[in-house]
């Protein structure tokens, strides 16, 4: 018997198959899909960390030097440097830090000569609970005032909240959270303008890290769903009798949602690449701080260890974004799965 194996036979032949062969036939190609982007992800990480390693071995300075201070004699530099490798080629040493993180060394920081694991993880969860509530609040409030504007078009509610999205993203983070410092904090006095010392200190930091991204969801949804409600079946939908209620968020937002998707995943990379000044300007210990001070010092295993778990995670959010384009859009699973 002829075993099927081209894309087209497999398609007719799972007309004759019985219905729990052809799910079980869609969760396998499901399953490699998965596999497949998530194998992505290695040459990925290869080419960040190379761009990131070449950076940070091309910026001025000297690695021994920062050690051991400006009052070090050369001849002590030199040989510390020779100690940790600096003195070899370029890609000798970058091979031998692949190595090295092959085998889960991931280094000690120059800086504070503490292991790279005891202070990431202990600053890690300040940035991510930052991170999370700053998207979920940009996520919620982009989204809604974008479906709003599009409903209503062209009234009030439509022109405030298009003038404030643009508003919004024209100012620097770091501004809007100097203003907000200024007003929340220094002329009315509600609200902690530094540290994290209370749940009330995350209020200020999450508004300044979520103005950005809520702004341009907001702007993104709206054109989207006015590009929705605009197309015929949305014309049909109101002839057969469907509630303006069901028609937005049944058939309007579930076509208009998947470019949303897109940027979703994209502005949680900008959340927590903005960690590093909101954390700065609000004095929280968090990794923002961490990494930046890592990079004025040259604290070359601090910063090649934190992209290795930034970059990962960033390439984990995009996966998810691409699994939930084939779980919403039947079309995309359909291409997906064969």
């Amino acid at each position: 018997m002829k075993i099927a194996h081209s894309r087209h036979e497999k398609a007719a032949l799972g007309c004759f198959l019985p219905d729990d062969c052809r799910k079980m036939q869609r969760r396998e190609d499901m399953l490699k899909y998965i596999i497949k982007r998530l194998l992505l992800i290695i040459p990925t990480l290869l080419g960040v960390l190379f761009i990131v390693f070449a950076i940070m071995n091309l910026t001025p300075g000297d690695p021994g030097r920062q050690i051991l201070g400006i009052s070090a004699k050369q001849e002590t530099v030199d040989e510390l440097n020779h100690e940790l490798g600096y003195d070899r080629p370029f890609l000798v040493r970058f091979v031998s830090y692949l190595g090295d993180l092959l085998h889960g060394d991931l280094g000690t920081s120059y800086r504070t000569r503490q292991p790279f694991a005891d202070e990431f993880f202990a600053k890690l969860p300040v940035t991510l609970r930052l991170g999370v509530l700053a998207f979920v609040l940009s996520s919620i409030v982009g989204i809604s005032l974008g479906i709003l504007s599009a409903v209503k078009q062209y009234s009030a509610a439509d022109v405030f909240g298009t003038t404030v999205s643009i508003l919004l993203s024209s100012i620097p983070g770091f501004f809007l959270g100097m203003v907000l410092i200024y007003l929340f904090g220094l002329k009315l006095g509600v609200l902690p303008t530094h540290g994290i010392d209370e749940w009330r200190s995350y209020i200020l930091p999450v508004i300044t890290l979520a103005a950005g991204g809520s702004a341009q969801l907001m702007r993104l949804t709206r054109t989207t769903m006015l590009e929705a409600i605009r197309q015929d079946y949305m014309r049909t939908a109101r002839a057969k009798g469907c509630t303006p209620a069901r028609m937005i968020w049944k058939h309007a937002l579930k076509n208009a949602i998947l470019p949303v998707l897109t940027v979703m995943g994209t502005s949680f990379g900008s959340i927590l690449g903005g960690a590093v000044i909101c954390e700065t300007v609000f004095s929280i210990p968090g990794l923002g701080n961490y990494v930046l001070n890592a990079i004025r010092n040259k604290d070359i295993p601090v910063v090649m260890s934190s992209t290795v778990f930034l970059s990962t995670f960033f390439c984990l959010v995009m996966v998810a974004v691409d699994i939930l384009y084939a779980v919403i859009d039947p079309r995309i699973r359909e291409r997906v799965i064969r």
